[in-house]
């Protein structure tokens, strides 16, 4: 593969969607370039995937100095924690082109913008690289769900807004602490991750860096309880964007978390794991009871989401290397499975025009394929064995019980709630009588399947054959954990004397 594949993979959306929304062009002809573009790129994506040989380190690097003065460098590679979050992103924005024929030039070209930047962040290894693409992609979402979104779209927006400022603000923050510990410890500017790594960070200043840093990411997870913005702006968010936020957006905070915190801050993440993982396991109960109080399909999904995604932020806290590889073998998982429940519920929206539980029925007997394909993502999602979502789950639950029996346990309990609600939804929804909307819905055309199939499959693939997938990220979940090992155990045996754990030497 040529070089700057990277580079290629993020500006080429991201100028095709500047050119979209200045060029006066219809909305027909952004449609088609917007799908043109993300084919391009989801082709990229499995060239790369198959072409990454599953190293512990960097591969497809790419360095350029930037700012020398600052030590800000154009710093791009991509290794097993960052793989299958960059194979997602290629993977699924093609869908929505396909999918949706009935927004507007403006839209298409936001979506592609918010891929380049997607991109951008899951690709960057400088730290002030990553917060410009961070900052970058949250403005198309800004956009789609203001311009574009349902009745309460503006108080969805405004919400939204206020909680991601306030997130960006802390990690600003919080990155200028880093860049002017390293300066004082080094003598030198750097904000590559790499370099950065090698800080010792103590005391109060640290460890209110790392609660900013926590903090920014807990919102864009969400994270218990920085998720209050989520039913609202799921909700009202047009489905395609709801499908970016719930399948890419929210993995890439979790990405965050492992790729810029813990390396930085292994001590104060060793001290706070506990509660994390606590936060991580309430979200989870906390969201999966929600979802089964609602009427609404998407919102139900909305809780759902959220709900899994604490799953997968708690194989993160426990910092094993079981945990971790389910959650990031659980990122595709989840993505592919939820996302695509998202863009259904979108056709089912867009066909009877509501997304009323109680005014749909009998789906199953109208449409035998769409069920079908509904039926195989919603049991992935809730973890039936043979699927993706099982072996993420598994992993994360037998690395949670490794960490902490009673949270293992108490997690892998929660997961049955989902079961609950999932399959009274899909009861109602396919199988109960027909109701008088339902009796005009259509089932997929051969264009919705052949853009359908290729996932439903990797779903199964995945459940039956994981090792392709597991080998690539294995070796860097081991070497991230070894290199946390060496700070942790210090931390976790003898809390009771922080001075020691704080004044821990890396190796």
């Amino acid at each position: 593969m040529f070089q700057y594949v990277l580079s290629v993979m993020i500006f080429m959306p991201l100028l095709a969607g500047l050119f979209v929304l200045a060029a006066p062009i219809s909305k027909g002809i952004a449609r088609l370039a917007g799908f043109i573009v993300t084919g391009i790129i989801l082709l990229l994506g499995i060239e790369l995937f198959l072409g990454f040989s599953g190293s512990a380190g960097m591969e497809y690097v790419e360095s350029r100095v930037w700012i020398e003065s600052l030590g800000v460098n154009y710093s791009l590679g991509v290794d097993g924690i960052s793989l299958l979050v960059l194979f997602t992103c290629a993977l699924l924005f093609p869908l929505i082109f396909v999918v949706f024929s009935t927004r507007t030039k403006g839209f298409y070209a936001n979506l592609l913008i918010c891929q380049g930047a997607m991109i951008g962040a899951i690709c960057a290894t400088d730290l002030v690289l990553f917060y410009i693409f961070w900052e970058i992609m949250l403005l198309p979402i800004f956009f789609m769900i203001g311009l574009y979104g349902g009745p309460g779209r503006l108080a969805a927006t405004l919400k939204i807004t206020l909680y991601t400022i306030a997130g960006s603000l802390l990690m600003l923050a919080a990155l200028v602490y880093v860049g002017v510990a390293y300066h004082t410890q080094f003598g030198e500017w750097s904000f590559n991750i790499v370099q950065l790594a090698k800080l010792n960070l103590s005391g109060g200043y640290a460890v209110l860096a790392f609660v900013m840093f926590m903090l920014a990411f807990a919102i864009k997870i969400p994270l218990f309880p920085f998720h209050t913005w989520l039913p609202d702006a799921y909700t009202e968010a047009p489905t395609s964007t709801t499908f970016v936020l719930s399948a890419i957006m929210a993995k890439i905070g979790v990405y965050a978390v492992i790729r810029f915190v813990i390396p930085v801050f292994e001590i104060e993440f060793a001290r706070f794991a506990i509660l994390l993982s606590l936060a991580g396991v309430v979200g989870m109960m906390y969201c999966g009871l929600a979802a089964i109080a609602q009427k609404d399909i998407k919102r139900m999904l909305a809780f759902s989401s959220a709900s899994h995604m604490g799953v997968i932020a708690l194989g993160v806290f426990c910092m094993n290397v079981q945990a971790l590889t389910g959650s990031l073998f659980q990122i595709v998982a989840h993505a592919t499975s939820t996302g695509v429940l998202f863009l259904f519920v979108g056709l089912m929206e867009e066909k009877m025009q509501t997304r009323n539980i109680t005014d749909l029925g009998g789906i199953a007997y109208r449409a035998p394929i769409f069920a079908t394909f509904f039926a195989i993502a919603m049991l992935a999602s809730v973890g039936l064995p043979g699927t993706s979502g099982f072996i993420g789950e598994f992993l994360i639950i037998l690395g949670a019980v490794k960490f902490n029996a009673f949270i293992g346990i108490l997690s892998g309990t929660t997961l049955i709630i989902g079961v609950c609600y999932m399959l009274w939804m899909f009861q109602r929804v396919f199988f109960e009588k027909p109701k008088e909307l339902t009796e005009k819905f259509t089932d997929l055309n051969m264009t919705e399947v052949l853009t359908f199939l290729p996932v439903i499959l990797l779903i199964i693939f995945m459940g039956i054959f994981p090792q392709p997938f597991l080998k690539k990220i294995e070796p860097a979940a081991q070497k991230h954990i070894a290199e946390f090992s060496t700070v942790a155990p210090t931390v976790i045996v003898d809390t009771t004397v922080p001075s020691e754990g704080l004044n821990h030497q890396k190796n």
